[in-house]
């Protein structure tokens, strides 16, 4: 069984005045003295837990919160060892199952003084993992215990409390503010087209009067292959009638076997020649041809046309009953499966196009942003000249349409141009705007976030470059933080609403 180890972790003293943790067990002597805040992350889980200072040989309250870092949702089910050592001594405990949803509530006794570090061993259907919070200090006197708490509390002036139970009942997220390379973004607009192989275009084989086999071939019809879509009767054409030319073709067949075969015996007595027996095989062969290609595409003069591909009508091109000639286009058949996004720049872009790594894709009808390597992208190619007429550059992406991409709708594109320049960036989704002024949450715990106002710069539509007001590894509310804002804004939270176990 393998074990994903710990990635960051911190350790943070916290005070909140009049907490209200309410604990069956628990006697009133620490219903209102300072608890430690810690907070630690592994590639799975977030921990957060409030204990009771670390003293030698007093037992020592340890609340502990554990969340999926792919949803921020509380861990349902799963058994947990939490181990405190210091120096050679360690002290365990096991629970196999949550004190309530998310929460379980362990109790340590440290034997030792000195710093050492709190493991969670966390076993779930799913597999195993460990969080490790380091740096966890043992003290000889409570008082001092208490006291080292007391001054390490965090505070701040802009900051309000959103505890884990209701960050657990909604869409919730945080995110690390991370360095990264971030350049040139070209923000433009894009056109859907379908690709060359994506669509097909069906013909009429013949001239004739196009006949529809039911009602139902319309506009985005789905359709499989080798399905009939249509037929066109050339059986009342004065000129170039199928049944004519089927009569014509199939009269042309037996007259030419026969003088195949009639001659081939006389050949075999040498009363015709090689040449004249050579002729009439050349001749029985064409007419073999021309008489089984009317014979399997017409049918009582009518030519029944079926879909060559998989995929859905979009575009009816002929109305039911109306005339066409050979090679006059009836349907267009696609696929939507693998697309072209085509935007055009303006020239002064031409330099910097055959930087282009990537681009993301912002869909106007839904707001929802992709990134070209989720829909397995590339760049297929750009432009090399312009003209008087069109003077903008084509560039043009393949993707594959996982998306519910639309042919001949159009997409918001922020291109990405390759750098080297480094750039501290968040999540579009953590940024509030009010009143033309712009600011994030950023957490100094798990249940404690302060409102910062900050300064941007350019977005690829996913992440937005922070000039001010964000460092890196700093997390941000990235999910959820207009609903902190309304809790911020009530005014009327108790520190530890919802803390009661």
């Amino acid at each position: 069984m393998s074990y994903k180890f710990f990635v960051t972790a911190i350790s943070i003293a916290t005070i909140f005045v009049g907490c209200g943790h309410n604990h069956a067990h628990e006697t009133d002597k620490h219903a209102h003295e300072e608890s430690l805040q810690l907070v630690a992350y592994s590639d799975d889980f977030e921990l957060f837990a409030e204990a009771t200072p670390f003293v030698v040989g007093e037992a020592s309250d340890i609340l502990s919160h554990f969340s999926h870092l792919e949803n921020f949702k509380p861990l349902a089910e799963g058994t947990i060892t939490a181990s405190l050592t210091v120096g050679t001594e360690t002290d365990s405990q096991t629970l196999e199952q949550p004190t309530r949803t998310g929460i379980y509530l362990f109790s340590l006794q440290p034997m030792a003084a000195g710093t050492g570090k709190l493991v969670f061993d966390i076993i779930t259907p799913e597999g195993a993992s460990q969080i490790v919070v380091p740096d966890i200090t043992v003290f000889d006197d409570e008082h001092e215990a208490h006291e080292a708490a007391a001054n390490a509390a965090v505070s701040s002036s802009n900051g309000t409390v959103f505890t884990k139970e209701q960050s657990w009942k909604i869409d919730f997220a945080t995110s690390e503010a991370r360095r990264e390379a971030f350049g040139q973004i070209i923000r433009t607009t894009g056109q859907i087209q379908p690709s060359q192989g994506d669509e097909i275009i069906i013909t009429a084989k013949a001239n004739g009067v196009v006949l529809f086999a039911n009602g139902n071939i319309v506009e985005g019809k789905a359709v499989t292959a080798g399905q009939s879509l249509f037929s066109i009767d050339g059986s009342g054409m004065a000129d170039n009638n199928l049944s004519v030319r089927y009569a014509e073709a199939e009269s042309e067949y037996n007259r030419a076997k026969a003088e195949y075969e009639r001659k081939s015996e006389l050949a075999k007595e040498n009363i015709v020649s090689q040449s004249d027996l050579l002729k009439a095989k050349t001749d029985f062969t064409n007419a073999e041809a021309t008489y089984h290609n009317l014979y399997n595409n017409f049918t009582a003069g009518k030519q029944n046309i079926s879909s060559p591909i998989n995929g859905y009508v979009t575009r009816v091109l002929v109305n039911n009953g109306q005339f066409t000639e050979t090679g006059q286009p009836v349907l267009i058949v696609s696929q939507n499966r693998d697309l072209l996004i085509k935007v055009e720049l303006q020239p002064k872009y031409f330099d910097v196009l055959n930087g282009i790594t990537t681009a993301n894709i912002r869909l106007l009808n839904s707001n929802h942003t992709c990134t070209l390597e989720e829909l397995n992208g590339s760049v297929l190619s750009y432009g090399k000249t312009a003209d008087i007429a069109n003077p903008l550059i084509p560039v043009v992406f393949q993707v594959n349409n996982k998306v519910g991409l639309l042919s001949g709708s159009f997409v918001e594109m922020f291109i990405k141009i390759q750098t080297d320049t480094q750039a501290v960036t968040i999540p579009n989704e953590a940024i509030i705007e009010e009143m033309g002024a712009y600011f994030v949450y950023v957490q100094l715990t798990p249940e404690f976030f302060e409102k910062r106002p900050i300064k941007k710069g350019a977005t690829d539509g996913v992440r937005t470059e922070i000039t001010e007001g964000v460092i890196e590894n700093e997390r941000v509310v990235s999910k959820g933080a207009i609903l902190v804002k309304l809790a911020q804004s009530s005014g009327a939270l108790d520190a530890h609403s919802g803390h009661v176990h």
